[in-house]
């Protein structure tokens, strides 16, 4: 493979990162179609899942497809569901060959559309990118794999380790900055998940507020053993579920019904239980200057940060205004 095979993959890549948190079930893919150097066509998942990524970049290209060269950051379906397998609309489009990323896991295919390929005569080769492929599309590999979603717990600190001022207080903790970036994590995930006690202290309707972005809000989730949801709350207005048991069930059962990135936002008594539960992919911690005073909520019900940090490494860090985000993932 090539230079400009990479500098493809690349561009597809980018595509895909559009879709993340909107594809429902299946996963975020990016395709373009190359010819004579050119794009041709390029394509995204659709909301929802549908149209495929392949589907909507044929499309683009039209008659231009026959002779080119499609680079997808996922091996193409080969199964028949609503739509037909993609990998037979590569063919039936004249594509001469395929790049992809990486292969799917997904039992319904996992090799399959690379073999109509194969069988159809059409020049494959995959493995192009393939990290950041696995990276992108974390959260269907998740699901595939270990029948959960990836789970993203973000917690936002003051200076001496605090949530929150006391019990039941609102409070604000990093800035305008850091709260922008929050929104945009929201936009990027299908569902969201809290505590009770977040809903009785903080009402909080746990939106993407950026603008042009509220369509991409993630399905709201409670975590509860027991109680239900104040009926005048802003998460029982928004139909939000309350999801009973321990914390693998609830991931389970969230796996069942196509949640592939789960954004884990609170409160301290949920965050330690994925922490403890060991299900935590990435570790959104942002710290503030703040200073909340020996009234405050512990982070972490009790669980020192640096304890629960330990099965982490820093993956990068980034200055918000005032605030610092650090993105922890799980050492290998």
């Amino acid at each position: 493979m090539t230079t400009d095979d990479a500098r493809w993959m690349d561009y597809a890549l980018r595509l895909g990162r559009r879709a993340l948190g909107t594809t429902a079930e299946n996963p975020n893919v990016g395709c373009v179609v190359v010819r004579e150097g050119r794009v041709a066509g390029i394509g995204w998942t659709q909301p929802g899942g549908r149209p495929h990524a392949e589907t909507e970049a044929l499309a683009m290209a039209g008659e231009a497809a026959r002779g080119a060269t499609a680079y997808v950051t996922l091996e193409p379906c080969a199964h028949h569901g609503r739509t037909g397998p993609c990998a037979e609309a590569l063919v039936k489009a004249g594509i001469a060959r395929v790049v992809t990323a990486i292969e799917d896991p997904d039992p319904r295919v996992s090799g399959g559309g690379h073999a109509i390929l194969e069988r159809a005569g059409i020049a494959f080769e995959s493995g192009l990118l393939a990290e950041e492929a696995r990276r992108d599309m974390a959260g269907f590999l998740t699901r595939m794999t270990r029948k959960r979603p990836q789970v993203i717990l973000k917690l936002a600190l003051s200076a001496d380790g605090k949530i929150a001022a006391g019990v039941g207080k609102r409070t604000a903790i990093s800035g305008a900055q850091a709260r922008a970036r929050v929104h945009l994590l929201r936009a990027q995930c299908d569902a969201i998940l809290v505590g009770l006690g977040t809903v009785l202290a903080d009402d909080p309707e746990l939106t993407c507020r950026l603008p042009g972005l509220g369509h991409r809000s993630p399905t709201p989730f409670v975590l509860s053993r027991k109680a239900s949801l104040p009926p005048a709350s802003h998460l029982a207005r928004r139909g939000a579920e309350v999801l009973r048991g321990e914390v693998p069930e609830a991931l389970a059962e969230l796996a069942r019904r196509g949640i592939n990135r789960l954004l884990v936002e609170g409160g301290a008594r949920v965050a330690r239980s994925v922490l403890e539960a060991g299900v935590v992919d990435e570790f959104h911690l942002i710290r503030s200057n703040a200073m909340l005073g020996p009234e405050g909520v512990d982070a972490l019900a009790g669980l020192p940060l640096e304890q629960a940090l330990q099965p982490f490494a820093t993956a990068s860090e980034e200055k918000l205004g005032s605030d610092l985000l650090t993105v922890y993932e799980p050492r290998h």
